[in-house]
């Protein structure tokens, strides 16, 4: 049995630095700056033996005029909504503030199960502040240090309780025995054969991780929201309103997707600010965590240097990727411009040809469903496994109707081709010379392996590897 534990309390009190502790890794930002989380985060944690859920907070500020720190309080108090525990965290150093009293006024009337925690508590100037504490009305303080992991036995404790009164109250909601009703069930007839399966195209027991990634204010954040159909993550017309990478566990057609909402990345040489620096660190990161990469772009203004930029780093790291046109309801001409940027697409991503491009409203809901079945069909060949017999046909093919060119008077020979793994699809070729395949001939298996094997879009990984024999070691090189 899991619960949900939320921690809530003022800006930087040390929310995110206990969270990451309970995670048991860094996943949120932490800095001394205040306000540094904005969204809520969700992860599994545990402490020794128990597992749950946990759930960061932004700083609660008492903020009621639509503005953005009006906004990051309504995503606290859906946090403790969700939660079964909260943990009310306070500096104990700072002691009480103004803003500790009101917001112990709002979890009062939430009626959870809340608990105080005063964080920083390690040494003798968190004295006066434990003390103070007691005027908040939730009992005795957890003395805590999240950044040294003293107090966790009390949280322990806590959690394992709310476990325990979650077990006891699913089992006095299933009927007994005697209130199951009777049911008459139709046997099929036991004639030694078994119906075959049904067929899936793919595997609902594995999850489909999908990084969303662009320039600052493309609408990364407007379409999560469309598509789990909750404001889920901060929206505004601010740039930069979004920090941390947020994974959103959503599910589509019966496919469980993590969804990663990530912070707008800009150019390097505009990225001065230390925060700004470790929220873009973090959407890099996001993209080697995902099998499948959205570019979103936005229509008015597509393929901007850093957007190029961004598709190469995605093609680099040999990542499934789809491109997203967002904001497409406000292009007048759309059949023209649908065309000039498949055309513009084809001419600046050389390196992705046949890339899946998309159009989308994401404020509006509009192509959803286009995007989803790109995103699978990306992946799906991504993940495309090919026979070795059906490559060296395809080889074969290839060098009859283009050989290899003659380098110093010696011809080249492609003697033999294997798949060596998928995700991306990674190839070798066998070859007399290695070192001599010019680069226009690299490109052109490339390509050709493209359009053969249906690899639209898809990073291919290509080595030639010299001597006949195919477990040779024997000069490697890759090609692509």
């Amino acid at each position: 049995m899991s619960v949900t534990v939320a921690i809530v309390g003022r800006p930087n009190v040390g929310k995110s630095t206990l969270f990451n502790r309970l995670v048991g890794k860094r996943i949120a930002l932490v800095d001394d700056t205040p306000g540094v989380t904005r969204d809520r985060r969700e992860a599994d944690g545990r402490i020794a033996d128990l597992h749950f859920k946990v759930l960061d907070t932004a700083g609660y500020e008492d903020v009621r005029d639509g503005s953005l720190e009006d906004r990051m309080r309504q995503q606290t108090e859906t946090a403790i909504r969700d939660a079964d525990v909260i943990l009310f965290m306070i500096d104990a150093r700072a002691g009480v503030t103004p803003l500790d009293q009101r917001f112990a006024q709002v979890l009062r009337k939430a009626g959870k199960d809340v608990h105080l925690v005063a964080n920083k508590a390690e040494g003798r100037a968190a004295n006066d502040g434990l003390l103070e504490a007691y005027n908040l009305g939730f009992g005795e303080p957890i003395a805590l240090s999240a950044e040294h992991g003293l107090g966790m036995s009390d949280l322990h404790s806590i959690v394992s309780q709310a476990i325990d009164r979650a077990a006891e109250a699913q089992t006095a909601r299933m009927p007994s025995l005697d209130q199951m009703p009777e049911v008459d069930v139709d046997l099929p007839p036991d004639d030694g054969t078994e119906e075959d399966a049904p067929k899936r195209r793919w595997d609902p027991n594995r999850h489909l991780n999908v990084a969303i990634i662009g320039r600052p204010n493309s609408g990364k954040s407007t379409l999560v929201n469309r598509l789990v159909g909750e404001e889920r993550v901060l929206t505004g017309p601010e740039a930069g309103i979004t920090r941390d990478s947020i994974l959103v566990p959503w599910e589509w057609n019966g496919r469980v997707i993590n969804l990663v909402d990530t912070a707008g990345i800009r150019r390097k040489s505009r990225v001065n600010e230390k925060l700004e620096v470790m929220a873009v660190g973090d959407s890099l990161r996001s993209i080697q965590y995902a099998e499948v990469v959205v570019l979103l772009l936005d229509a008015t203004i597509p393929f901007e240097k850093q957007d190029l930029q961004l598709a190469d780093l995605v093609e680099r790291e040999g990542r499934a990727m789809v491109i997203a046109l967002n904001k497409w309801d406000l292009i007048e001409d759309k059949g023209k411009a649908l065309v000039d940027l498949r055309e513009a697409c084809e001419r600046l991503l050389p390196q992705l040809r046949g890339v899946p491009l998309v159009t989308l409203s994401g404020l509006h809901g509009r192509h959803i469903d286009k995007l989803m079945a790109a995103i699978f069909t990306i992946e799906e060949a991504w993940n495309s496994h090919y026979s070795t017999a059906r490559l060296n046909r395809w080889l074969g093919d290839m060098t009859e109707t283009h050989p290899p060119p003659a380098v110093s008077g010696r011809r080249l020979k492609l003697r033999y081709m294997t798949q060596a793994k998928t995700r991306p699809p990674s190839f070798i070729i066998f070859a007399s010379r290695p070192d001599a395949v010019p680069a226009s001939y690299q490109r052109y298996l490339v390509n050709g392996m493209r359009e053969a094997l249906d690899l639209p879009g898809t990073p291919i990984r290509l080595w030639i590897r010299g001597g006949d024999n195919p477990y040779s070691t024997e000069g490697v090189r890759k090609l692509h």
